[in-house]
């Protein structure tokens, strides 16, 4: 999920002209799927069709692209637009928009004040990362009206929250990096860091972590993946079954990890945003191969009728940012 610098700290506005949707449409298929996409105990081959996979640009010309997510009850992808700082504390501006396969874009959500997405396991909620607020929310998937899931830690806001992963039991993990505080005040002391969410009490994971960034759950619940991306590194952490985590350790390492996702076998998918690549990384850290897509690649998602569709959100040749698309082996869990 999830994603991410701020459109102004690499020093590049986006032309007005990108901001004219274009761009080419690859192959889809439309339509919705109620079974989940993981069969128990089932047995998965290579990810990748080929090492260096490419993926094919549905639609350019959008602004800054984050956080994807499938809608396996629509046959949709959410994601958020996110715009150029406004205003005196330099705050972006967010909408959801909703992708309906093969060509169909439309706003689902304005001003949502959204990064990172996540639909709950039944179908009702999208929760969002959303740095308007500088809080973690929930909006209905019906009449889109907005909750707050994550308000601040012990009292104090948060940096401004950017990637999210749902657990089983509904524990939410999720990023507080800076890269969308803007001009408001630090209450977090300087710090950057990883959180849960349960029942509405927000626990501390890790605040030591350089920017941490892309957060992802393994399929069985036990493994949580966060990428440093001041760091360079992914790291790994135990799940619990109180959902509390521990035994820190370092996965792999590769250039400014951004958003991430994860197929039914436990293979990550990693966005680098300085290479305009996707890692993808065996559950042992071993590498697999790499996918491309554009320029500063922010964000994966697994959708699709049979859940092997790869969205990607990243830059685009000329500017601004677009959606692409790959087909890969094995479904991604959860999309």
């Amino acid at each position: 999920m999830a994603h991410r610098r701020t459109l102004d700290c690499r020093k590049w506005t986006v032309p007005a002209a990108a901001i004219v949707l274009a761009g080419v449409v690859a192959p889809a298929t439309s339509g919705a799927t109620t079974s989940a996409p993981c069969t128990p105990g089932a047995t998965y081959g290579s990810p990748l069709p080929s090492q260096a996979v490419a993926s094919q640009l549905i639609r350019g010309g959008f602004t800054f692209l984050e956080g994807p997510t499938w809608d396996q009850r629509t046959g949709t992808l959410l994601l958020s637009n996110m715009q150029n700082p406004t205003g005196p504390q330099g705050v972006q501006p967010s909408a959801v928009l909703r992708y309906t396969p093969p060509a169909t874009f439309e706003t689902f959500i304005a001003d949502s004040g959204s990064n990172g997405l996540a639909i709950t396991a039944d179908g009702t909620r999208v929760l969002a990362a959303t740095h308007d607020n500088r809080t973690v929310s929930a909006y209905s998937l019906t009449d889109r009206s907005r909750t707050t899931v994550a308000a601040n830690y012990l009292g104090r806001a948060f940096n401004s929250p950017n990637d999210l992963t749902i657990g089983r039991d509904g524990t939410t993990y999720f990023s507080d990096p800076n890269y969308q505080r803007g001009n408001r005040a630090d209450e977090q002391g300087g710090r950057t860091s990883v959180f849960r969410v349960h029942d509405g009490v927000v626990s501390l994971v890790d605040d030591t972590l350089p920017q941490p960034n892309g957060v992802v759950l393994s399929p069985d619940g036990r493994t949580l993946y966060v990428g440093a991306t001041g760091a360079n590194a992914i790291m790994r952490y135990t799940v619990f079954p109180d959902g509390t985590t521990g035994n820190r350790a370092t996965f792999a390492s590769m250039r400014t990890p951004d958003g991430a996702t994860i197929d039914c076998a436990g293979n990550l998918y990693w966005a680098s945003y300085d290479e305009g690549l996707v890692h993808v990384f065996s559950p042992s850290g071993a590498q697999l191969g790499t996918i491309s897509a554009g320029r500063n690649t922010t964000n994966a998602a697994f959708g699709g009728p049979d859940g092997r569709t790869l969205y990607l959100t990243s830059g685009v040749s000329g500017g601004g940012f677009g959606l692409y698309q790959t087909h890969l082996n094995v479904p991604g869990n959860p999309y």
